[in-house]
């Protein structure tokens, strides 16, 4: 079949990069996006790094920053149609029809599915009393809401050890705040492993950053504020709650079309659910050597949407994709960079100290050779780090490094 007119429904990153994969593959046909949020793309991570951390006017390292500037992407050059603002509410397969809220619908001749995630609430989850005045971080209303909700120094609670979880805290310490991180397990721990997570958890506590390891936690309204108990009945009271909690795939949109599998989008090495239908980024599932996951992140959103779009475009013509995961945080200080599969059990078997402290670089083995390496506040180019996650420090490093 000759595609013609291909759908991309989600203006985010996986979207974005679908549309400049399918014109740069020869697709030259009709190309509509239809984005829920009314923004052109930007880069999510930057709300919780580089926009909040200058939620006091100024960077980490003191420069001036523009609040509105550090989540722009370049403009598209796709010249695709947009429906920004407009959510897919529905699909019919048989039609090749997405049918938009007000009505509308879009013919397709090749459908990408690229809806993203949305935050979990404690609330929706059945974890609060009331109606909870929780904030999360997920779009650019998020980030300015929290902004301007730190202007004014408020003592903060956020739930949630994750990663944005972290972010958060170091932000809300960063303007200022006093900041209490509440995790059912420890923080970073279920992510990274407890090595990684140990260092980022102590370079926070020596910050200020007060740690509550509690179980689960509830929130509970009244009219002074709203109040964090947790599983053993503790207490904790704040200015400001922040929850960090997971994310959840945006697919409620597909529900009756038989391409969810126990409720999640499963898609094939190339992207694909079915020849024309294809997925990629935060909503989909893509097979791995770890078995078939969800990894809601930047970079590997960005490499899914560009095999699937070479995979709606060539079928079993186009490159199968392969799977290795890149991860990027800053908190407290520290800035990590990893590639592989985490979390890594146990310490490090290569560890080559860096220029300063708390520098160092790092990998862990796996059974097949390969393993997972990770670099903090240690300058590496992102393929020299892939390298030494194939084939280890013999890539590119006389000597064997320091064994810990």
């Amino acid at each position: 079949m000759t595609m013609r007119r291909i759908v991309v429904v989600g203006n985010g990153i996986a979207g974005l990069t679908a549309c400049d994969s399918l014109r740069s593959a020869g697709f030259d046909g009709e190309l509509t996006v239809v984005g829920a949020e009314r923004h052109q793309p930007y880069s999510r991570p930057a709300l919780s790094k580089a926009l909040l951390h200058s939620a006091d006017g100024s960077s980490v390292d003191g420069s001036s920053v523009d609040a509105l500037q550090a989540h722009e992407l370049p403009k598209p050059g796709h010249e695709a149609s947009e429906l920004l603002g407009i959510s897919a509410t529905g699909l019919d397969v048989d039609a090749r029809l997405v049918q938009l809220d007000g009505g509308d619908e879009l013919p397709y001749d090749g459908l990408v599915i690229a809806s993203g995630s949305r935050a979990k609430r404690l609330t929706a989850l059945g974890q609060g009393k009331g109606s909870s005045r929780e904030l999360t971080l997920r779009t650019i209303e998020d980030a300015i809401l929290l902004r301007e909700r730190l202007a004014s120094r408020p003592s903060v609670v956020v739930i949630g050890g994750g990663p944005l979880g972290m972010e958060v805290a170091s932000g809300c310490l960063h303007v200022g705040c006093e900041v209490t991180l509440v995790a059912d397990a420890k923080p970073l721990s279920g992510q990274l492993g407890d090595y990684l997570g140990d260092t980022f958890t102590s370079a926070a506590m020596r910050q200020g950053l007060r740690v509550v390891v509690g179980g689960k936690a509830f929130l509970v309204e009244s009219d002074a504020g709203t109040r964090v108990v947790l599983a053993d009945g503790t207490e904790l009271e704040a200015d400001l709650v922040v929850t960090a909690v997971g994310d959840e795939p945006n697919t409620d949109w597909l529900a009756g079309t038989r391409l969810l599998l126990d409720g999640a989008l499963r898609v094939d090495t190339r992207g694909r659910l079915r020849p024309d239908i294809v997925a990629a980024g935060d909503v989909a599932f893509f097979p791995s050597s770890r078995g078939v996951r969800r990894v809601p992140l930047w970079t590997s959103a960005i490499d899914q949407a560009k095999a699937a779009a070479v995979g709606l475009l060539k079928g079993d013509a186009a490159p199968e994709f392969t799977f290795q995961p890149y991860f990027w945080t800053e908190a407290f200080g520290l800035s990590l960079k990893s590639v592989g599969f985490t979390p890594v059990v146990g310490a490090p078997d290569y560890c080559e100290p860096g220029e300063d402290r708390d520098s160092m670089l790092l990998r862990w083995e796996d059974k097949d050779g390969s393993g997972t390496a990770a670099a903090i506040n240690y300058r590496i180019p992102v393929p020299k780090l892939r390298r030494l996650a194939d084939v280890g420090p013999r890539a590119f490093f006389p000597a064997q490094g320091l064994k810990l």
